[in-house]
Parts: structure tokens; C-alpha cells; sequence
């Protein structure tokens, strides 16, 4: 499993002087963008292929209140892809100094052309990254079904 650790800093904190959820957001996809970074995903390959992450969910479950002053370690657990590799799901779990687990976040998205500005799979030289990346144990092949899977889309969309 890949980690990141993260400093809380003054301008992470909200109005309650604890992480703020906008924080744990950031801190997330710094995390995957770190990983998938060393799989050849950067700025500069996506540019190349035209393409970018398009996040459908996030959802967050806090157990703990974070505070500043002490650093924080993010996991990125590989939780589903679709064959063509257009859908992605990965679950982040934070973790204090002393390793207890105080909030997960359990997100989903999709890789977008960005010329077409549809929804695509993935190239051949990132479905194989993908290829080398460790799964969760409860990996699933993901289909267009899962990724609606928490919402009731209106008739007409």
C-alpha cells in the first residue's frame, strides 16, 4: 500500500481549529497524483494522450478530529477499474502519528478526453501502469453500473 505523509499546516485548519474537510480533499489527491506519478501519470504524459481524472464521489467517514502540530499519513487502496480502464475507484484511509485510522474516503472517477470532453478509456502504456499497481483484496472490474451505484439519477439525464 502506498503513504504520503502530509504536515497539518495553519491553513488547513476551519473555524473549529481541526482539519478542514476542503484539507482532507487536497491532501487525498496529492496523494494519488504522488502514486500514480511513479506509474508515468504526470502533468506532461496526460498532456500528451489529451486527457485528465474526472471525479464523480467522495465520500468521506470521520472517526477522529485531526489537529495541527503533528503529521498525518494518507493511504491510496486500488479498489476497482474497468476493464478499458475509464472508471477508477480508490479508498484513502488517514492515519495519526500514533497510526490509529481516523477518517476513510472512499472515491470514484473516470479519465476524460479533454478534446471530445467525453469520458475514455485509458491508452495502452497507462492500462499497463495500472497493470503493475497493487490491489486491494476486494478488487472489482468496474462497468458504467458501479459508478452509479449511490444515487438515483433523474429519467431525463
Amino acid at each position: 500500500m502506498f503513504f504520503k505523509e502530509f504536515d497539518i499546516r495553519w491553513s488547513d485548519l476551519d473555524a473549529n481549529r481541526h482539519l478542514a474537510n476542503s484539507a482532507y480533499i487536497n491532501f487525498m489527491s496529492h496523494t494519488r497524483m504522488a502514486y500514480l506519478g511513479q506509474l508515468g501519470f504526470n502533468q506532461k504524459s496526460m498532456a500528451k494522450h489529451d486527457i485528465g481524472p474526472v471525479i464523480f464521489y467522495e465520500h468521506m467517514y470521520y472517526f477522529k478530529e485531526a489537529f495541527a502540530g503533528k503529521p498525518v499519513k494518507v493511504s491510496l487502496g486500488f479498489k476497482g477499474m474497468s476493464e478499458n480502464g475509464m472508471f477508477f475507484e480508490f479508498q484513502h484511509d488517514f492515519y495519526d502519528s500514533e497510526g490509529k485510522n481516523f477518517a476513510r474516503c472512499e472515491m470514484m472517477g473516470a479519465w476524460m478526453d479533454l478534446k471530445a470532453r467525453k469520458l475514455t478509456g485509458l491508452p495502452q502504456v497507462f492500462l499497463d501502469a495500472f497493470g503493475e499497481m497493487e490491489k486491494d483484496e476486494n478488487f472489482k472490474v468496474l462497468t458504467k453500473e458501479d459508478t452509479r451505484k449511490h444515487m438515483r439519477i433523474p429519467a431525463d439525464l
